[in-house]
């Protein structure tokens, strides 16, 4: 693959959120399940009076499904008449084209070089529980965790630095044929909010699949003083995936942000980021 746009198109990029309950994922899927990439390219195809031709979108990271985002970043190559005849008025129609529970809230021509998956250098995601013996609040329960065991954040964070760096994250991800495990956790906390809120910060170079839920799943068995705090860096060191490290459920996760390196790096990034992993069609986190 290359990241030359073919002659004649423009690559766009779109800053995009959506709520994903209602959602099979991101990626397309046969059986005509409802996913959000699906929604987009209809969408486009719809606005730009294109018939029967859709412009494909590639993501910054592929959501499960259920897991929402509120930064996610796409881009798609559209012919360059199209785009010229399109583009001033193009998120207006977007927005009375898509549904409501996803938004694009950005459409340019991305700089030389850009890739929205390969040039990423991290993405971040927060995973919100809650211990509060009386649940969720019902306003929230589409994006909260709840956790029926009071949780000692401490202990969490001081499990969470034992993650930190590049590792092979085999044993918190769900192998698949041909990609690797290796990846750099930047940043692993957690901070509880005045409404009692348990906020997780996860930031990586790239996820493989299940690996935010989890190491979710793992600090929550720390936080609740099922397991000690050298434990989740045990099952770490171990490579393999132990049955009680569980997945947790895909609401309380987000994907709020993408970071890309400046214009003149991004075609360096994606050659780099290329080489370094191969990862196949699915779903992440």
């Amino acid at each position: 693959m290359s990241d030359e746009v073919r002659p004649g198109f423009v690559r766009v990029r779109l800053d995009l959120s959506y709520d994903g309950a209602g959602f099979s994922g991101w990626a397309k899927q046969a059986g005509g399940r409802r996913t959000v990439q699906g929604e987009i390219e209809d969408a486009l195809r719809t606005v730009t009076r294109s018939g029967g031709t859709t412009y494909e979108l590639t993501v910054a990271g592929r959501t499960d499904a259920g897991v929402h985002a509120r930064g996610q970043v796409a881009h798609v190559d559209l012919p360059r008449e199209v785009w010229a005849e399109h583009h001033t008025k193009l998120l207006k129609r977007l927005a009375g084209r898509l549904p409501r529970d996803v938004r694009v809230w950005a459409l340019r021509e991305a700089p030389a070089g850009f890739d929205a998956r390969f040039s990423a250098i991290w993405r971040r995601y927060a995973y919100r529980v809650t211990d509060n013996p009386g649940g969720v609040d019902p306003l929230l329960r589409g994006h909260v965790l709840w956790h029926d065991w009071p949780l000692d954040v401490d202990a969490m964070n001081e499990a969470a630095r034992g993650l930190l760096g590049e590792h092979d994250f085999a044993a918190y991800c769900k192998r698949r044929e041909g990609a690797t495990t290796i990846r750099t956790l930047q940043e692993l906390s957690l901070a509880r909010g005045e409404d009692g809120i348990v906020t997780a910060t996860v930031r990586a170079d790239a996820f493989c699949h299940n690996m935010v839920r989890s190491l979710i799943g793992a600090l929550l068995f720390v936080g609740d003083g099922h397991r000690p705090p050298d434990w989740p860096g045990k099952v770490l060191a171990a490579g393999v995936r132990d049955s009680a490290v569980h997945v947790v459920r895909p609401h309380g996760l987000t994907l709020e942000e993408v970071g890309y390196p400046a214009d003149d790096l991004l075609a360096a990034r994606s050659r780099e980021a290329r080489n370094k992993r191969s990862l196949p069609a699915g779903g992440c986190c």
